[in-house]
């Protein structure tokens, strides 16, 4: 009876404990969760009310990216949009040792610098020593490296390693080294231009660039409100030359090869467009690759086409026959008498070869290049009107072009050039006074095109896929009547199948081409007659005239150094390959040239 009585009462114990709460002990925790609600709408009502601003700054500043702009540069492209410039993605990349360790490494151990080095050793192609070495000792801020590559940077970036910045820049990158160096230019390591369009062109090469803030999501993902209008959009125009890279190189190739062959100084070739002024090449030797410019003298960093004068010699006399028949002083039917040596102002002229040539029509004076033939046609012209169609052809003006540090020639003043009768009668054979190489192209320009000044120019404008914006030159001038320009443009025609001592001719079977060699002596303290200048001008095709070619090569060294031996054959190769590139249908048939020439 004891121990039934026992589970009974622990029994009676059990269900007690299992008793509904009390209503005052109900009431106690409801009055606490309606403390806690109430707590937490006040909260949130002073946080709507008094914070938010605060809170709405916070939440945008982790929301929202800002994109700085990298000071990018346009690209440069050829006339057939092959790049010539550009500005590339590179990286330097910084090592902080004290912030040294792995991905999923949970102990935080900052891991020793020799493990670090090993990892990045491959995608760097940097010794382990060698990195070591520039980690030294230093806890933070060590630029290990520049000039990485973004598939170098993406290798880095996937080791995972903290401690390791990458930090991207533009990098100016020449993919053609030294073919356009010339005319393009160069920036420094500071990303300053140096010379050449770069320098000239320097505010229209610079990308449109601004900084803006885009708001991204948690993934990243750019959120579309408060986007600025035009945020995504980027600069994409480029300049555009209008240069040729294929003609480029067959003309820098083939005037270092006779630069080489003569021991000259340095030579230049053009190639121009007579309508539009267009240049399609514009190569000079010797030049400098623009990605290593710290490795060469900074007298190369000019373009001596356009900054330095020469004495044009014989090529100049067909403007001189032009400028003659203008003035109505000579007929295209006339004759003169080269009887070997003229003396004028007691000073006496002689040939190039001292020999003389008896009668000579006019294109017979081109053909054996008559500097006695020229100073008696000259003569016959007034020495003012004569020196007022040199300033007429702008021979001592800046020439119009978009090509940089351009300089006028030189011309002596009108009062010693008609008092001094030496002075237009060595102006004749294309002495006493100098021009650039580029004004002697635009002269000959301007007998192939009907008597017009074009502007000489290298740059079409700016190009886009879907918006671009194109140069527009300056109205050409007319000089010369047309009529003139084309009997004189035959009379070279005849020069160019005339056969001189060497053998050498420029004839192209099928091809109509006129044009003129030149050999002037150089004049320092008198005439140095072991100082040339050798030059050779090509217009082509006769009969329908489109291109003026001309070779200049400086001071060659060897014997027998004329305009037909060391600057024709430049030419004949770059004809030769501008009639492919630019498809030039011949004019006659090969039976017709081969009969013409017997």
């Amino acid at each position: 009876m004891r121990s039934s009585d026992h589970r009974k009462k622990r029994k009676t114990f059990k269900v007690n404990t299992l008793q509904p709460l009390s209503k005052s002990r109900f009431r106690i925790i409801f009055f606490l969760l309606c403390l806690g609600l109430g707590g937490l709408f006040l909260r949130v009502g002073w946080l709507q009310l008094f914070q938010s601003d605060q809170l709405r700054a916070l939440a945008r500043e982790v929301q929202t990216e800002q994109k700085t702009p990298l000071g990018t540069r346009r690209s440069i492209l050829d006339r057939n949009g092959k790049l010539v410039a550009i500005d590339e993605r590179r990286f330097k990349i910084w090592a902080h040792p004290r912030y040294f360790n792995f991905p999923g490494d949970s102990s935080r151990t900052v891991r020793k610098p020799v493990e670090v080095a090993k990892l990045l050793s491959a995608p760097l192609s940097i010794s382990v020593d060698d990195i070591l070495k520039k980690l030294g000792n230093y806890s933070s801020g060590v630029k290990l490296a520049e000039g990485v590559t973004p598939e170098q940077a993406n290798a880095i970036k996937k080791l995972g390693i903290s401690g390791i910045d990458l930090e991207v820049y533009p990098q100016r990158l020449y993919p053609h080294g030294s073919l356009f160096a010339n005319v393009v230019g160069f920036l420094d390591l500071d990303r300053r231009p140096q010379a050449g369009l770069e320098l000239s062109l320097d505010s229209d090469l610079k990308r449109l660039e601004k900084a803006s803030l885009i708001r991204r999501g948690a993934d990243g993902t750019p959120l579309p409100t408060g986007v600025q209008r035009g945020v995504f959009d980027e600069d994409q125009l480029s300049l555009q030359l209008t240069l040729d890279v294929r003609l480029q190189e067959v003309a820098i190739k083939e005037i270092s090869k006779q630069v080489k062959k003569w021991d000259a100084k340095k030579g230049v070739v053009i190639v121009m467009d007579i309508d539009t002024g267009e240049l399609l090449a514009l190569a000079s030797t010797p030049t400098y690759d623009p990605n290593k410019y710290w490795d060469y003298s900074p007298s190369l960093f000019k373009e001596w086409s356009v900054q330095e004068l020469f004495e044009p010699g014989s090529t100049f006399k067909p403007i001189n026959l032009a400028l003659a028949l203008e003035e109505g002083v000579i007929s295209p039917n006339g004759e003169v008498n080269d009887d070997g040596l003229v003396t004028v102002g007691g000073w006496p002229l002689s040939n190039w070869d001292r020999r003389p040539n008896g009668i000579l029509t006019f294109p017979e004076v081109l053909q054996v290049s008559s500097n006695v033939g020229m100073v008696k046609i000259m003569t016959k012209l007034n020495a003012s009107i004569y020196w007022q169609w040199l300033r007429r052809l702008g021979i001592d003006e800046i020439p119009e072009t978009d090509l940089p540090g351009a300089v006028s020639g030189q011309i002596k003043s009108k009062q010693t050039f008609v008092n001094q009768p030496i002075e237009p009668a060595v102006a004749s054979f294309g002495q006493g006074f100098s021009v650039t190489p580029l004004k002697l192209a635009q002269l000959h320009a301007l007998i192939a095109n009907g008597g017009r000044l074009v502007m000489p120019h290298i740059t079409k404008g700016l190009k886009g896929d879907y918006e671009s914006y194109f140069n527009s030159p300056s109205e050409p001038k007319q000089v010369l009547s047309p009529e003139v320009t084309k009997t004189v443009l035959g009379w070279m025609e005849t020069v160019v199948s005339f056969y001189d001592e060497s053998g050498i001719e420029v004839d192209v079977p099928g091809y109509r081409i006129g044009g003129k060699t030149g050999t002037a002596q150089k004049s320092q303290d008198g005439f140095n007659y072991n100082s040339k200048i050798c030059s050779f001008v090509a217009s082509l095709p006769i009969d329908d005239p489109r291109y003026v070619v001309l070779a200049v090569i400086d001071e060659p060294q060897k014997p027998n150094a004329y305009g037909s031996t060391v600057a024709l054959p430049v030419a004949k190769k770059i004809i030769e390959t501008l009639l492919v590139i630019e498809k030039i249908p011949p004019s006659i048939s090969k039976k017709e040239h081969l009969a013409s020439k017997s």
